[in-house]
């Protein structure tokens, strides 16, 4: 259908007040959207279900399903750019409550870098939430907005009555399987993307990012048969560079391996920090607000997709073996935002060592939130 149609689902969908995921993968043009039969809550409890999935921060907390099978799924043609009416507007903060912000997050930093120093952990990821006044509540017009700026991320809308509403364009694969093959990444590392991507690391981000590699190959040792890891690149999301790795291998044939590698990558020490444990205490101790769904994971878990021996069409025989196969894809939720009462929260953190300075840190979390903050403008 055109994108036309699929977005009068999507309103027809929310003013029903019925649940729905609109989203479009890295690197692709169409969108896609899962539409709930009913306004039940629904868990993905072995990781065997199939739909589309949406877990918090904590993992203690409970993830939602949009089941695949209550589920309408509709695909639209390529997304173009198009003009947008009715953009929502933000108000600006007032220079105190920006002020207090601020002062909070640097004590916040500085506490981490002590519990660092004094080897509590290595690193640990402390985030904050900034709330602005929108004029309206316009969930689709941002989508769209979102679509437009950031056409290498992950950019989704997702609704549940009973829980809330989410947009964001990330840049972070969790994981991804097809069959045995699995694929994910090593992200950390933050800078303005200034005209190129030819650009020096320093010795924190460089420390951080290695970090992240190390934690995943460690976790993929008892479940995967193989790993190939990448060497790290600058890769730009949105205004910001990051450095990554690339990790794909295959996973054991024996093992329950999905909820096992899930469970074992999530959070990763991009969004929480090393050893995990540890860091996850001092983050829900000291940040003193609820990530609920900022830096948790989404998207499709077990779709099922046809995989064809040949392309051509026209050869029956071939395609008479084609086989059934389940895939999921599933990404790290960062540049985000939840829409609540007329307001637009945004979650915005970073990584800190012992190297770490809280200036730097505040302005990396100014600079984040303006990648939601964007799609106002």
């Amino acid at each position: 259908m055109s994108h036309l149609e699929f977005f009068e689902f999507l309103e027809d969908q929310f003013d029903k007040d019925f649940p729905f995921v609109a989203y479009r993968k890295p690197e692709e043009s169409h969108l896609k959207a899962l539409l709930q039969s009913t306004d039940a809550l629904h868990q993905a409890i072995n990781f065997s279900e199939s739909g589309f999935i949406c877990a918090p921060f904590d993992s203690e907390k409970q993830n939602v399903l949009i089941p695949s099978e209550i589920s309408a799924t509709i695909t639209s043609d390529d997304f173009l750019e198009t003009t947008l009416e009715n953009k929502p507007t933000v108000n600006t903060e007032k220079d105190g409550v920006e002020d207090s912000a601020r002062t909070k997050h640097l004590q916040l930093v500085e506490k981490g870098i002590l519990a660092i120093k004094e080897n509590r952990f290595k690193k640990v990821v402390l985030s904050r939430v900034k709330e602005v006044s929108i004029s309206e509540e316009e969930p689709l017009v941002i989508f769209k907005s979102l679509l437009m700026m950031h056409p290498t991320a992950f950019v989704y809308c997702w609704y549940h009555p009973k829980v809330g509403l989410w947009l964001g364009a990330t840049p972070e694969t969790l994981l991804s399987t097809k069959g045995l093959s699995f694929k994910t990444m090593a992200l950390a590392g933050t800078q303005l993307y200034q005209g190129t991507l030819d650009v020096e690391w320093d010795k924190k981000n460089l420390t951080e990012q290695k970090l992240v590699v190390n934690y995943i190959e460690e976790q993929l040792v008892s479940v995967a048969e193989s790993v190939v890891v990448s060497e790290p690149k600058t890769t730009k999301a949105g205004q910001l560079l990051h450095i990554k790795s690339d990790i794909s291998g295959r996973l054991k044939p024996d093992t329950n391996t999905l909820k096992q590698l899930v469970s074992s990558l999530h959070p990763t020490p991009a969004v929480c920090g090393l050893p995990k444990s540890e860091a996850k205490t001092f983050i829900l101790e000291n940040e003193l607000y609820d990530r609920e769904f900022y830096t948790g994971f989404l998207g499709e878990l077990n779709l099922s997709k046809k995989i064809s021996r040949n392309k051509n069409s026209r050869n029956v025989e071939n395609n008479a073996y084609a086989s059934i196969k389940k895939e999921s894809h599933l990404f790290v939720n960062l540049r985000c935002m939840q829409l609540k009462d007329k307001k637009a929260l945004i979650y915005v953190g970073g990584g800190i060592t012992s190297a770490s300075e809280p200036e730097l840190e505040w302005d990396e979390t100014v600079n984040k939130a303006q990648t939601m903050l964007g799609v106002f403008n």
